[in-house]
């Protein structure tokens, strides 16, 4: 069975072109008051070219960053006819894929994930550098005082 890296790589090109262009005109064109400061991060194309996933990501100085993700994309949602209709004519192409907005949540889990893995860095190191002090106001030498649980055995 033949692989078909061609039409990958157009598909590929395909999505990055409706990438940057729905950015240029989220940036500049599109003037709906819902849609707030925002960016495409990604175009997920259909193998078959006739619809496009388009990921806009919310800036995460926004208060209430869920009502913003639903206003935004309810904007973008209300402009999909104009945005289809500029696309066709900056790329050139007989038909523009249909588009469905999505907001990107992957920035923030993301950032929860992080947040969630320093603290338990945090918790774990706060029990080894405490072994030692507690030991010297027990009583016992530093030196003599293993972390490690395989010497602490022998």
């Amino acid at each position: 069975m033949p692989e078909h890296r061609g039409r990958k790589h157009h598909q590929d090109r395909v999505a990055e072109t409706l990438r940057e262009e729905i950015g240029a005109m989220i940036e500049g064109e599109l003037v709906d008051p819902r849609i707030n400061l925002c960016y495409v991060s990604e175009v997920v194309l259909n193998p078959g070219g006739k619809s496009a996933l388009v990921y806009v990501a919310i800036d995460s100085a926004v208060k209430d960053i869920a009502k913003a993700e639903k206003d935004t994309v309810a904007g973008l949602e209300a402009a999909k006819g104009y945005v289809r209709y500029e696309l066709k004519d900056r790329m050139g192409v007989r038909f523009v894929p249909e588009l469905t907005f999505l907001a990107d949540r992957s920035g923030r889990f993301q950032a929860r994930i992080d947040e969630l893995l320093e603290r338990q860095r945090k918790r774990q190191k706060a029990p080894t550098e405490t072994v030692p002090l507690v030991a010297e106001a027990v009583g016992i030498p530093p030196k003599s005082v293993s972390l490690d649980p395989v010497e602490a055995q022998h």
